[in-house]
């Protein structure tokens, strides 16, 4: 059997200006700093869906357990990377899984 994570952390966000699409996913980025998660990856949408054209970063973030995901959320990166990405996102949207 596969190793699962206990929580899997979905982030979707869309830029008020794609100009500022670099730079979301810089200030994302930052969050792979923090060591709490067991894997965490940032990425541009693909656009492969024609019926879906909103999001355009993603975070995935996998944790062994709700409090390593606390720690992670607790961290002072994580808070520098809000500082830097609100301000250019339009949307966001989290899963919990």
């Amino acid at each position: 059997m596969t190793h699962r994570p206990t929580l899997r952390h979905i982030v979707f966000f869309s830029a008020r200006d794609k100009a500022d699409i670099p730079r979301i996913v810089e200030g994302l980025s930052l969050l792979g700093q923090i060591p709490h998660s067991s894997f965490f990856e940032v990425k541009r949408n693909t656009r492969s869906d024609a019926l879906s054209e909103e999001v355009d970063v993603v975070v995935y973030a996998e944790f062994d357990s709700a409090e390593a995901m606390a720690r992670y959320k607790a961290d002072p990166i994580y808070q520098q990377s809000i500082d830097i990405v609100r301000p250019l996102r339009e949307l966001r949207i989290a899963a919990d899984i």
